[in-house]
């Protein structure tokens, strides 16, 4: 005999509900993502409380969160009772927002509504200023007021390739020696250009050292069209920002500059070299951010790989906006059967599959008597039949477990590029942070991203 129709939709729709609801309860509280398949789990809180860690920068491609994971980690180093301060070089002003203060510049502000003993500064670099600074700093009153006025200085100062890198690396070494601080954060332009981080000292460096300024004089000791034209050849092969210079004051301007800063110019490659050395030393930890993505992780295995050719001092790879789910134990294959068996079902009880159901052999020799239309229309619309009442809920059901299915393929996918990189790179600690619903734009949520960096490395051990 066959099975009653309305029965087969029924248990079919029971399996499908109960195929989703029991994967949900038995996956009920892992909200995090499949923990990582690399063996090496990094804890931060040890890093960020050895008093011997005095500078943590964070590098990574753009969009990674990087800028709030330096805010998050100064902030729970802070909390943990060091005295911080954190260095943005990014132009975007999240920082300052998510610390609630009003505007960043080049003096470290404190930071009001931390907890326990610590202290947080926080300030954004202001390139010009910085480099100002290093003048005034090295150059008497009347000569520095000569320098900082000069169209050429001006040019350089702001439009200079690496200009920003540079002063990043003097900020730091003007925070590190005032030893005002148990702890300097870092966080540094996108990842390609955070490469220039370390190029910037090297290339500025060589432009401002003493025989760079020789070939600058060398036009004025020649005089005339010949000197202008071999100061343009010269010049042009170092920088595009000289193009602007242009006009008959170029070269008295490029005189007088040299003339004023002929006892500044080797500081710079001095500093450059000291800080270059301070970025190697034991006590500075390099932080690799960057999220779940093909093109990100693929920046970061670049910059991973710089930094060994550096003998820079990597710590680990912060792994941002992993995506979990409840329900891991429900696949996307499961979830799109179950989607697509509550589809066909719907196909079966619309109105002329109510009319095969009255001439179905299971109504002969039925005590029941057939149903004509008018009184099955009359009860579907006054009472609603079993089946119209429960497609509503087989269409919630059915989108839920699609939007499942998608989420399951992301979780996929994340986890296989996860995966590669870990394979190229196993000696590299992670730490992954859960994706939040939305953006951090307060302590709160600083305070929150912390707590996930620390949580990750308490799942692994099981803590």
């Amino acid at each position: 005999m066959s099975p009653d129709p309305a029965e087969a939709h029924e248990a079919a729709h029971k399996t499908a509900s109960e195929t989703a609801s029991e994967a949900f309860e038995t996956a009920e509280g892992r909200e995090k993502a499949r923990p990582l398949s690399s063996a090496r789990v990094l804890d931060v809180d040890p890093l960020l409380d050895d008093p011997k860690t005095r500078i943590v920068v964070c590098c990574g491609s753009g969009g990674v969160g990087k800028t709030t994971t330096a805010a998050a980690l100064g902030l729970r180093a802070a909390e943990r009772g060091r005295k911080v301060v954190v260095l943005t070089i990014d132009p975007a002003r999240r920082l300052a927002q998510s610390m609630g203060i009003d505007s960043l510049d080049n003096v470290p502000r404190r930071v009001k509504g931390t907890e326990g003993d610590g202290e947080l500064h926080a300030m954004m670099l202001d390139m010009k200023r910085t480099f100002d600074e290093v003048v005034e700093a090295h150059a008497d009153p009347e000569r520095a007021a000569a320098i900082l006025a000069n169209p050429f200085y001006q040019s350089l100062s702001a439009g200079f390739a690496g200009t920003q890198e540079y002063m990043a690396m003097e900020k730091l070494g003007q925070l590190r020696a005032r030893d005002e601080w148990d702890l300097i954060v870092v966080d540094t332009p996108p990842s390609r250009s955070a490469l220039d981080f370390l190029d910037a000292p090297k290339r500025l460096g060589s432009f401002l050292d003493g025989r760079l300024i020789r070939l600058l004089t060398a036009p004025a000791k020649l005089g005339g069209r010949a000197g202008m034209a071999f100061l343009n050849v010269g010049m042009s092969m170092m920088t595009g920002t000289l193009g602007k210079l242009l006009g008959g004051q170029l070269l008295k301007d490029v005189q007088t500059f040299v003339a004023a800063m002929d006892t500044t110019f080797g500081g710079f490659r001095t500093r450059a070299d000291a800080t270059y050395k301070l970025l190697q030393a034991p006590g500075t930890a390099f932080l690799v951010v960057a999220a779940p993505e093909r093109d990100a992780l693929r920046e970061a295995a670049y910059f991973v790989e710089r930094l060994a050719a550096e003998k820079m001092p990597l710590v680990g790879l912060v792994l941002n906006r992993v995506h979990g789910s409840g329900a891991a134990g429900l696949s996307a294959e499961r979830a799109l059967a179950a989607a697509e068996n509550l589809a066909d079902l719907r196909i079966v009880d619309q109105g002329d599959g109510k009319a095969g159901l009255r001439n179905s052999p299971d109504t002969y020799g039925s005590s029941r008597p057939p149903v004509s239309d008018a009184a099955t229309d009359a009860t579907a619309s006054e009472d609603g039949s079993p089946a119209d009442a429960e497609r509503p809920v087989d269409r919630l059901t059915a989108g839920l477990l699609r939007l499942h299915a998608d989420r399951m393929q992301l979780l996929a996918r994340e986890q296989r590029t996860r995966d590669r990189f870990t394979a190229r790179h196993p000696e590299v600690a992670v730490v992954e942070v859960p994706a939040l619903p939305g953006d951090v734009h307060d302590l709160t949520g600083l305070r929150d991203i912390g707590t996930l960096l620390a949580a990750g490395a308490q799942a692994a051990s099981g803590e």
